[in-house]
């Protein structure tokens, strides 16, 4: 386990204070990257490199994201109505209003 960068006297009973960071993995195949768990770590750089350990071990991974999990701001499952509500009332959205070309193979 990397330890440069760890205050001195850092021993491992003591993970459970260091920050928690969600982790992102591109696949080989993605276009995007799709969360694929958390660790804790004492910093961004000791992250990724557990990150790196522990979810791509079998070559599946070409790019990771860790983030602190305090930076993630996300919406309240139980607020979903309210808070999607706005796009509902923006049918001219939705594709149903377009025609499409014949000519046009791709979309």
């Amino acid at each position: 386990m990397p330890t440069e960068g760890v205050p001195a006297g850092t021993e491992p009973r003591q993970r459970s204070v260091w920050p928690l960071y969600e982790v992102f993995v591109r696949g080989k195949r993605g276009l995007n990257h799709v969360h694929v768990g958390s660790l804790h770590a004492a910093d961004s750089e000791m992250a990724l490199h557990h990150a790196r350990d522990l979810y791509t071990r079998r070559n599946e991974g070409v790019s990771i994201w860790v983030v602190l999990a305090t930076s993630i701001a996300a919406s309240s499952p139980d607020e979903k109505d309210p808070f999607f509500a706005p796009s509902g009332d923006k049918v001219y959205r939705h594709p149903t209003f377009y025609s499409i070309p014949d000519d046009v193979p791709y979309i």
